[in-house]
């Protein structure tokens, strides 16, 4: 979890929604019932990601139409290649990110 979303991810309307977005998929990945597997869900994601400038924004980070819910690999394989990992400057410095 980054820091600037620590407090958003322990706060009780976070928690609350989380847990009621689950149970709406029947606690299943969505991502794996569109394949036909049955696998237990474990993380809610969010579809379009929360960032600093968005935090504080209940369409972004509460709404249901922005969440998924996902087993570990599939959350995996949804960041994967999206989350940047290191940034280049305009001298061509490398500066790891994450």
């Amino acid at each position: 979890m980054k820091p600037f979303a620590e407090r958003f991810y322990k706060s009780r309307a976070w928690q609350d929604t989380r847990e009621a977005y689950a149970k709406s998929k029947g606690g299943l990945c969505e991502r794996c019932l569109e394949r036909g597997l049955i696998v237990p869900g474990e993380i809610v994601h969010h579809i379009k990601p929360i960032t600093q400038s968005n935090i504080d924004d209940p369409q972004i980070t509460l709404n249901w139409d922005n969440l998924r819910l996902l087993c570990r690999p599939c959350h995996e394989a949804m960041h994967r290649g999206t989350e940047k990992r290191y940034t280049v400057d305009e001298l061509g410095r490398v500066t790891v990110t994450g």
